[in-house]
């Protein structure tokens, strides 16, 4: 299937040839569609224009809500995992608990600490994936884009899974149908996400801190009860029993308290901190003074973090708590020990199920941004990097929306199945965003570098050394599974970027030449319009084959990316100043819609009697093996469907073979 020739040149070189935007058009006279558009509107909200863009930020409020609810919603399940592991120990290993935790809120803070740096020395958003590519290199920025790729999917998939757990601890009659209901809730976060930034904080803010308020007034009910020596705890026999199922999993003897365990459940603990990045990748979504807001958002999330955290593993070691896979949740247990089985247990339950839902919503904020930043390298489809309707990118959300369920489907939702997959890739990033930030300092040598630098190392140290405990403790665990998948991505990355490199190097040409076109045909000819993206050798072909057919020849350029549109208007004066060119906006990034309404007019002036006709010319090329396709937006098909549904009868393509 051959692809439009168009778009834009990325900062290195690779064309991009399809024209960027929104291309699945409004098209009022097109009643399948309009259906469509119809039920989209109101879904996901009316399209906004790019000129609102940045209004499109959050307010520190509302980025603590989105930005924090995957590293404040795991508290639900954090101490539950470390809990889970050391239960295979039996009861005597449960005194562990604390320590395990203690060692994990100092990794959180010494990772925290490093990330204010790194938000302040990158105010535009200091990702993994950006800063060891500057700093490190182009092969260290792709092994921390793959990790933090794959680590985002499984943020939704763990996030989901857990968030359906706490519903089915509640009606556990429901477990039976924990797939399906996960599968939903991936669907109806993902629409939350399309409406776009401030649609998504709105609506995703209350529950975030309803249960905050929830969690607090569990540890301080708790605390009082734990002092009062009301609060119920489990005795020996009772945790033996309640352990049972665990180490029937486990082949039915117990483990010894060694490193092992200990390790395992330490990295298990870990999903803890597996947020904690996100603040930093999105640092241009704030309100300005953007760094600013950003650390003290990254700062007030931490402390709230450490303090949960910590608190509910106080209170599952004084109360002895246990936990068997798929069994009610820790947290749910805690809650009926401490609130009974009264209201507030039912809002524990809904705010946690509702917050660990959301929780997805990090990597929803997150991937979509990292896809886009790859791709706009030309690692990724170029499609990643486009807008959608709600100036979100769209793609990105879809792409994630449906590896994170094809993930719940094949791992059957439990958490305790996909958390050996979790936090490896983070950890992995973690360390090279921390050894770039090590460079970037070295590279600057401004006030205070050396502390600044220290700081970072000793992050960088820190996560080196608990990566390796991860991959150890979970390796047979399924931690093998990221590393497999980390060079697969990483080799896929790269045939992408050789891909459009290839491409750019076919229809690349001198951009200060003038051009030689054919003369026009000596009498007769018909008007014609010749769409044109971008100006290299495929659509100049386009362009002298309409020369040599037009009696009347205008080309037209969508201006779908205003910081290039002037530009292109000045090589086009340089190169082709013998054709008309005309510029059309797009201020909601469709190219369908205004090529439409300028062909409806076109014709309107120059069908004169029913045997003139005019010409449409799509430049196209064909690519050399189908897959590759899928690189490049198909817009000639939806242009062809939409000039032909409103009565433009002669729309032929130029193709050009790679």
């Amino acid at each position: 299937m051959p692809a439009i020739c168009g778009g834009r040149n990325s900062n290195n070189d690779s064309a991009d040839l399809g024209f960027q935007g929104v291309l699945c058009a409004r098209r009022s006279d097109m009643p399948i569609i309009s259906r469509f558009d119809n039920f989209r509107r109101v879904v996901i909200g009316s399209p906004l224009p790019t000129s609102a863009h940045h209004e499109e930020r959050f307010s520190n409020p509302e980025a603590l809500a989105i930005l924090s609810s995957d590293a404040l919603s795991s508290v639900a399940y954090a101490t539950q995992e470390i809990v889970l592991v050391l239960g295979m120990a039996g009861s005597a290993a449960l005194g562990l608990t604390l320590p395990i935790t203690g060692l994990i809120i100092g990794l959180m803070l010494i990772v925290a600490t490093s990330y204010r740096q790194t938000i302040k020395a990158y105010p535009l958003g200091g990702g993994s994936y950006r800063v060891s590519q500057d700093n490190l290199g182009k092969m260290p920025g792709l092994v921390a884009g793959a990790s933090l790729s794959i680590d985002y999917v499984l943020t939704v998939a763990v996030s989901v899974a857990a968030g359906i757990a706490a519903l089915t601890s509640y009606f556990p009659a429901l477990d039976h149908y924990r797939v399906p209901l996960c599968l939903v809730a991936v669907l109806l976060v993902m629409v939350a996400n399309l409406r776009g930034v401030s649609s998504s904080a709105k609506l995703l803010s209350f529950p975030t801190y309803l249960f905050m308020g929830v969690v607090m007034v569990l540890l301080v009910a708790g605390a009082i009860k734990a002092f009062g020596g009301t609060l119920p705890t489990l005795g020996v026999e009772e945790q033996a029993r309640l352990l049972a199922p665990t180490l029937e999993a486990e082949g039915g003897h117990l483990m010894a308290i060694g490193p092992v365990l200990l390790m395992r459940a330490f990295s298990s603990g870990c999903a803890a901190l597996t947020g904690i990045e996100a603040i930093s990748d999105s640092v241009a979504a704030f309100r300005p003074v953007e760094w600013r807001n950003a650390r003290k958002v990254l700062t007030v999330m931490v402390l709230l973090l450490a303090t949960m955290f910590g608190g509910i593993s106080a209170l599952a070691h004084h109360t002895g708590i246990v936990y068997a896979e798929n069994g009610p949740t820790l947290l749910y247990q805690l809650g009926q020990l401490i609130f009974g089985n009264g209201v507030l247990l039912a809002v524990l339950q809904l705010a946690t199920l509702l917050i660990l839902l959301l929780a997805a919503n990090t990597a929803y904020a997150d991937f979509p941004r990292l896809a886009a930043f790859l791709a706009q390298d030309g690692f990724l489809p170029r499609q990643l990097a486009s807008l959608g309707d709600r100036l979100v990118f769209s793609n990105g959300i879809f792409a994630l929306s449906g590896c994170a369920a094809l993930l719940l489907v094949i791992f059957n939702a439990s958490v305790s199945r996909l958390i050996p997959l979790y936090a490896v890739g983070v950890f992995i990033s973690f360390t090279l965003s921390q050894a770039g930030m090590v460079v970037h300092w070295w590279k600057d040598k401004g006030s205070g570098w050396l502390g600044k630098a220290l700081v970072n190392g000793v992050g960088a140290a820190i996560t080196a050394v608990v990566s390796l405990v991860l991959l150890y403790s979970k390796f047979t665990y399924g931690a093998w599974l990221v590393l497999v998948a980390i060079p697969l991505l990483i080799a896929l990355f790269l045939r992408i970027r050789n891909h459009y490199d290839y491409v750019a190097r076919r229809l690349r040409m001198s951009s200060d030449k003038l051009l030689k076109l054919p003369a026009p045909p000596a009498d007769g000819g018909m008007p014609t319009v010749v769409l044109v993206g971008q100006l290299h050798r495929g659509s100049f072909e386009a362009i002298r084959f309409a020369r040599t057919v037009a009696s009347d020849l205008v080309a037209v350029h969508v201006d779908l990316n205003g910081d290039r549109t002037q530009a292109f208007i000045k090589q086009w004066q340089r190169q082709v100043p013998g054709v008309r060119l005309v510029v059309l906006d797009s201020p909601y990034r469709s190219l369908v819609d205004p090529v439409v309404d300028f062909v409806k007019q076109f014709e309107q002036e120059h069908r004169k009697d029913r045997n003139r006709f005019c010409m449409i010319v799509l430049p196209v090329f064909v690519t050399q093996h189908r897959w590759e396709n899928l690189l490049h937006n198909q817009s000639t098909i939806l242009l062809r469907e939409a000039l032909r549904e409103q009565g433009t009868r002669v729309v032929t393509t130029v193709g050009f073979y790679l």
